[in-house]
């Protein structure tokens, strides 16, 4: 409490952040986060609510009236706001319409223009509040009107100046950095016609998927992006902020996937719901377990004449497991940064392939000794040895076949490739091994 009061009380209100208010409400308890929600500057309420984990949202959304949030949110971009929103609406839908109501009519109108976008398209990310020039305008004039709307902060991270045609078309985008470079006393088509070429801008569409912008902000190296409609009308701008945004979620899903958790219930407080969304994957698991053991099951009169086998079984699908792992996250992640072009499919399966098999049979060579000593019987070197480069390399393969397969039929690549992957392993482990056990040893 005494170090969230020594930051506000020793920061002008202009200088205060969001996320430092909010790592400092993090490290209290539970009375005292109580207690220090009303020091929150009433003009970063929303700010500050959306910068902590969402199970927080909730406590600090009751102790404000509506008129105070709608007040906070009146200061946020339209993205933002439209997020606020969104999650207070999942919250209490009764007080988001109250909020909403107290907003003035631009606010509600960029509000609902953003809120008709699905969560995978760009127009729901994108900021309505972008100054666009016109050709025919002078530049000094441009520049005066640039300088008035930061004086009265109506415009962040301005770097980038949008300019269309008198229909609101784009047209060209020029950076500030060129800006200051051309002739004030000539017009922005004049300046620009000496090298057109130059200041064609990289759009996105309201509708492309948020990925495939995201993929253009890295190739490109952008700041900011604008936004158009199918006739080319500018809408509004993301900007790497979104963006960075954007890349941590993503991020966090394919963690959770890759568990076989949801991203939405961990983030819940409810125990129900996030102990049913575990339980449907162990379920899963079960079922893949049970597969494996009725592939050990076959195999019963080998073990009972081999205990060795017993003991070395888990070995083999061990490795295999982790192996598999390997090239499913390598890949995953792969496809995810759009490393991975549609011809490009086999040199990746390849590649994985190649790395289990040397993989495979450096292990082999290892376990086989480690078997033929431990138990004094060559041939049963001989079995794990052979054994393990199988399933090694059908871990590499699988590992690098099953993302890449979602990925074709448009299913997130993270979902269900380690369960899958788990259940390949495990059974070409244990048929491999029991089966060649029975082949040689009996």
């Amino acid at each position: 409490m005494d170090k969230l009061t020594h930051y506000l009380n020793t920061h002008p209100i202009d200088e205060l952040h969001p996320s430092e208010i909010a790592n400092l409400l993090k490290d209290l308890n539970e009375t005292e986060f109580e207690e220090a929600i009303h020091a929150i500057p009433k003009e970063l309420i929303a700010d500050v609510a959306l910068e902590l984990p969402d199970r927080y949202f909730g406590e600090i959304v009751e102790n404000f009236t509506p008129e105070e949030i709608a007040e906070s949110l009146s200061e946020m971009e339209s993205d933002d706001q439209t997020d606020f929103i969104k999650e207070l609406e999942e919250l209490d839908d009764s007080k988001a319409k109250e909020v909403f109501d107290q907003l003035d009519k631009e606010d509600q109108k960029d509000i609902l223009q953003l809120k008709q976008y699905d969560e995978d398209e760009a127009g729901a990310y994108m900021q309505v509040e972008v100054y666009a020039a016109k050709l025919d305008q002078k530049v000094e004039d441009v520049i005066k009107v640039f300088a008035e709307l930061k004086r009265n902060d109506e415009l962040e991270n301005i770097n980038y100046l949008f300019v269309t045609d008198e229909e609101g078309h784009l047209r060209y985008g020029v950076g500030l950095d060129d800006l200051i470079l051309f002739d004030f006393q000539k017009t922005l088509r004049e300046n620009i016609q000496q090298n057109p070429e130059k200041y064609k801008p990289i759009i996105g569409h309201d509708h492309d998927d948020i990925k495939d912008i995201v993929q253009k902000f890295q190739e490109y190296d952008l700041n900011s992006m604008p936004i158009v409609d199918e006739y080319g009308k500018l809408l509004g701008r993301i900007t790497s902020d979104d963006i960075y945004d954007v890349i941590s979620e993503h991020a966090t899903d394919q963690m959770y996937h890759l568990a076989g958790v949801d991203d939405e219930a961990e983030e819940d407080d409810d125990l129900l719901k996030a102990g049913k969304s575990r339980a449907i994957w162990l379920g899963i698991n079960l079922l893949t377990a049970i597969a494996a053991s009725l592939v050990i099951g076959l195999f019963e009169s080998t073990l009972q004449s081999y205990v060795a086998l017993a003991v070395l079984m888990p070995i083999v699908a061990s490795m295999g497991g982790n192996a598999g792992t390997q090239s499913l996250t390598v890949v995953v992640r792969q496809l995810a940064l759009g490393e991975i072009a549609k011809h490009d499919a086999m040199r990746t399966i390849k590649k994985e392939v190649l790395l289990s098999l040397g993989n495979g049979l450096l292990f082999a060579v290892v376990i086989g000794v480690i078997a033929w000593i431990w138990f004094s019987k060559p041939l049963l070197g001989v079995v794990i040895a052979l054994s393990m480069v199988i399933n090694l390399l059908s871990a590499g393969f699988f590992g690098a076949v099953v993302p890449l397969v979602l990925k074709k039929l448009n299913v997130d690549p993270a979902i269900g490739s380690t369960v899958i992957l788990t259940t390949v392993t495990d059974i070409v482990g244990f048929f491999s091994f029991l089966g060649l056990a029975t082949l040689i040893l009996l």
